[in-house]
């Protein structure tokens, strides 16, 4: 899906975020947020609510980021960018 807008190109940071990010493989995002999960429900079984509920709210941005990874390996950042240089 190529940019067909050329005013909207990513900047320097949104692509050495995608740089570095590609290198990550996207099951770790998967795994650590069932990790997230599992220690929230233990958390729970031992009666620290508390920490339960803040541990339990990471599984959320893990699997937001790994779409995040996903699509960066997908798509990269824009085409229009390799023509330029």
């Amino acid at each position: 899906m190529s940019n067909t807008n050329p005013q909207h190109k990513e900047g320097p940071v949104a692509k050495a975020i995608e740089e570095q990010t590609g290198k990550i493989p996207s099951d770790i995002f998967l795994w650590t947020s069932l990790g997230a999960m599992s220690t929230s429900f233990l958390l729970q079984l031992l009666g620290k609510r508390h920490m339960s509920l803040f541990i339990g709210q990471w599984a959320a941005p893990f699997l937001i980021l790994g779409l995040y990874n996903k699509l960066v390996k997908l798509e990269g950042h824009d085409n229009s960018d390799e023509s330029d240089s």
